[in-house]
């Protein structure tokens, strides 16, 4: 992905890398529990395939969200990474001015104020320990 960005201002370079219609409704279905391509499409806004591919490819890119190994019978999905969840006080900042300035919107549920981003990052593995080798 090109690093190049309109400015050095760092909320205008954060806008070229999510500011477009669809990367912060992909990034908030991800949060919402939307893993594969078919939870993404199916999302109340109904983004088109193209689209939707292109968006999935570039947050990869950028290091936003991250491809999962495929499961026997299955295929891949997506799972966000760090940097992505570390969006989240952005789009709990954004749901909580559509609730307060546009009319007739749903209520954020409170889980969604209260999470952080550490919420929506896959477990870490049990550690594991040590054996010692026989001998």
């Amino acid at each position: 992905m090109s690093n190049r960005f309109r400015s050095d201002c760092p909320i205008a370079s954060a806008l070229d890398v999510v500011g477009d219609k669809w990367s912060l409704v992909v990034i908030r279905s991800m949060m919402l529990g939307a893993r594969s391509f078919q939870d993404f499409h199916r999302g109340p806004e109904k983004i088109a395939t193209n689209i939707l591919s292109d968006r999935l490819a570039r947050l990869t890119a950028w290091g936003l969200i991250e491809e999962t190994e495929p499961r026997p019978g299955a295929r891949g999905g997506y799972r966000l990474t760090p940097a992505g969840a570390d969006l989240l006080p952005l789009l709990q900042a954004a749901a909580r001015w559509g609730e307060a300035h546009l009319e007739d919107r749903r209520a954020i549920p409170d889980w969604f104020l209260k999470a952080t981003p550490g919420d929506f990052l896959p477990e870490p593995p049990p550690p594991t320990r040590a054996t010692p080798s026989g001998g």
